[in-house]
């Protein structure tokens, strides 16, 4: 059974039983515990999970006046994790402040404040429930993320996601593909094609680990993790 190092947060529990369901062993990782080359070491994947905003000192801007600062130490330690675990290969999703947080670290820029900075933007901090539908997101064909949600969606390209951020990629990082927008150019997923697997989405698939719309992500992450246990 692969071991899934899930970045702790503050609601742990969707994403750990997301990975269960999937047929992986999740395990909850943190700043201050185990190194992240330490930990690479002994996992067969990582995922980032969704939080507070990511330092704009980190890719060179000042703050907005809506930024809310992650857990201490949060931000360097996931960097770290990010990117060893690119550069190794070692399969690899993230969820909302990940996939904000990877793009980071591998050179890409944030919208630090949606409602204020994208004209005409959706509402993207939809709370509660967890698993209300909030919009749709247009997934690009050919895609590994099309290829993995295919069931789920309408048309071949189009499925309706939850929302629960203010911040989101602005420009991709080198070597990533966006994979996914919602209609007001807000994107809402990107990949590394040709990696075992490395895929961020901004919404929270975990939060459907009951009703099954988004297991499909999760086990398509878990099989890649297996095959490297292999």
């Amino acid at each position: 059974m692969a071991l899934i190092a899930i970045a702790q947060n503050r609601r742990m529990s969707d994403y750990m039983e997301s990975v269960r369901r999937a047929g992986g062993e999740p395990i909850e990782v943190a700043a201050g515990g185990e190194a992240p080359e330490h930990l690479l070491a002994r996992v067969d994947g990582i995922m980032l999970t969704g939080g507070g905003d990511v330092d704009p000192s980190l890719y060179g801007e000042a703050p907005h006046a809506t930024f809310q600062a992650a857990e201490a130490d949060r931000d360097q330690f996931e960097i770290a994790l990010a990117r060893a675990a690119i550069a190794a290969d070692i399969p690899f999703l993230a969820i909302c402040r990940g996939m904000q947080l990877v793009n980071v670290a591998m050179g890409g820029t944030l919208i630090q404040d949606i409602p204020s900075q994208v004209p005409g933007a959706l509402g993207h901090s939809v709370p509660e429930p967890r698993s209300h539908v909030a919009h749709e997101v247009w997934v690009a064909k050919g895609s590994r993320l099309s290829t993995l949600l295919a069931d789920h969606m309408e048309d071949g390209e189009t499925c309706h996601v939850n929302s629960r951020h203010h911040q989101s990629v602005a420009t991709a990082a080198p070597g990533f593909d966006v994979t996914a927008t919602s209609p007001d150019g807000v994107i809402e997923a990107m990949e590394i094609p040709g990696a075992a697997f490395c895929i961020g989405v901004q919404w929270h698939p975990e939060n459907f680990w009951r009703t099954g719309e988004f297991r499909s992500l999760f086990e398509g992450f878990v099989q890649a993790a297996n095959a490297r246990k292999r």
